[in-house]
């Protein structure tokens, strides 16, 4: 593909997202953000050979070869298999939008900059081409990962990179997403991926609270995010279950490719399906419906605390003044008659964590609880129950998943991201379903029933790629593996 026929792709960019990999450069920017949201928006000039603008020009290509947006992309997906050993014009990609403002010094500048400070790419003796070092691989957990902010304000040409710049002060962020109606108009709100979940909770928690010039920001989890959405809505079932689902919508190269794989075959073989179980990977077995070995089942000390003297119990009730402090809120376990219960949570309890749980849930069912960590048989009894209750669960919605394949068409485009748009036309076409790709159970445990979780809202944005072309495959390219630093 010629450099004349991929330019006018760069129109079809947008600045509502960006995203970098999670193994991109080492060297981290000293970009300072005010705590009231009011970045700098200072832009280097074509001549600007600084360190800073060489490592933001990085970050960007490497957010296009990430794992996280070059298989969901399908114009960049195109470059990346058009060439056998996966090679892609620095031309190219310096004529996106986003890289206009480095691509003023020039291609060679922009290659020079990739072969100085990218640990993820590589460029090739004639400084003409890129490429990853590493295969791609399919990216997990973005919905742990996620939280939702809203009281940004209106949107400026600046915003984009302010949002980029107030979120990483917290952690490195994988994703901003601006979001946006039907008519592309800013809601002033936005889901910021971290490449780390732990993030998430340092931004929850942080002192003092995020804000935005000068006003508080309303944030939570995306988790709680879409659950509050699907109460609002008053959704159930299936409909329900589409709100929290974490997959892609549009084009997916690893959905593509196993579709492709697996035609034409007679038989497949048996599936193995896995259960990421507090921080484990657990095996499911068919049998008795779906289950994991009692040696299989990690035993997670301090992680789960007991309440007594309650009143009648409401799992919402308990819930609800959890959500702000804890990315995942605990399972309860109450008997009904019974004035105690338990509450079992994904690690380990700090004693911060706990004071926090004691605070805000002095009483339960109007009356006053006492708090206590459960004992050592009477807490690994109860994650032995979440386990094996999760592998039923999860065994059980992967034959149904099975079974519904091919009923459905995929879904064509998606909104942009870091300035390389992609649309979100609702195609309907297609004799397959595109939703039957192998994957093992979300580390929801109890929730591995429900779909994995989405985004509930369109991030907006024009469509990618070339209409009606065909989808190329991986070619495995013939070189030596780069050692990981």
């Amino acid at each position: 593909m010629s450099t004349a026929e991929t330019v006018p792709a760069s129109e079809r960019m947008v600045t509502d997202t960006t995203e970098v990999a999670a193994d991109a450069i080492e060297v981290e920017e000293s970009t300072k953000v005010p705590a009231n949201g009011e970045a700098s928006t200072s832009k280097p000039s074509s001549g600007d050979d600084s360190e800073k603008s060489k490592l933001k020009a990085v970050r960007q290509v490497e957010f296009y070869f990430a794992d996280s947006n070059l298989p969901y992309d399908k114009f960049m997906w195109q470059l990346h298999t058009a060439n056998p050993e996966h090679w892609v014009d620095v031309s190219i990609v310096a004529s996106f939008k986003r890289m206009r403002e480095y691509s003023a010094n020039g291609n060679d500048w922009v290659a020079r900059a990739i072969k100085e400070k990218s640990k993820a790419l590589e460029v090739d003796e004639s400084l003409t081409k890129v490429r990853r070092k590493t295969e791609v691989k399919e990216p997990k957990g973005q919905m742990e990962r996620t939280i939702y902010a809203k009281g940004l304000g209106e949107e400026t040409p600046e915003l984009q990179q302010q949002l980029e710049e107030y979120f990483d002060q917290y952690g490195r962020t994988n994703a901003v997403r601006m979001r946006r109606t039907d008519d592309k108009k800013f809601k002033g709100s936005v889901f910021v991926e971290f490449s780390d979940a732990s993030t998430v909770d340092i931004f929850l928690n942080a002192d003092p609270k995020p804000s935005w010039n000068g006003e508080p920001l309303l944030i939570m989890t995306k988790k709680a995010y879409c659950d509050m959405k699907i109460e609002e809505k008053g959704l159930k079932g299936k409909r329900a279950q589409e709100r929290t689902d974490d997959r892609r919508k549009g084009f997916n190269a690893f959905r593509e490719m196993a579709r492709a794989k697996g035609e034409g075959k007679e038989e497949k073989k048996p599936k193995e399906l896995w259960l990421d179980f507090m921080g484990s990977k657990i095996r499911v077995h068919d049998e008795d419906g779906g289950t994991v070995k009692d040696e299989d089942i990690p035993h997670v000390k301090g992680a789960t605390l007991k309440f007594s003297g309650s009143g009648e119990v409401s799992f919402e009730e308990i819930k609800k003044p959890l959500r702000e402090r804890f990315a995942r809120v605990p399972f309860v376990k109450h008997e009904k008659g019974d004035d105690w219960g338990l509450l079992s949570f994904d690690k380990a309890l700090a004693e911060d964590e706990i004071a926090y749980v004691k605070e805000n849930l002095k009483t339960i069912g109007e009356k006053e609880v006492t708090w206590s960590l459960a004992g050592e048989e009477e807490e690994k009894a109860f994650q032995v129950e979440r386990a094996k209750t999760a592998a039923k669960r999860a065994l059980q919605f992967s034959q149904n998943r099975e079974s519904s394949r091919g009923g459905r068409g995929g879904r064509g485009g998606r909104g942009g991201r870091g300035g390389r748009g992609r649309g979100r036309g609702r195609g309907r076409g297609g004799a397959s379903g595109g939703r039957g790709e192998n994957r093992e159970a979300k580390p929801g445990e109890e929730q591995t029933g429900e779909k994995r979780k989405r985004a509930v809202e369109p991030d907006g944005g024009p469509n990618v790629g070339v209409r009606n072309e065909t989808v190329p495959t991986i070619q495995k390219a013939k070189k030596a593996k780069a050692e990981e630093s």
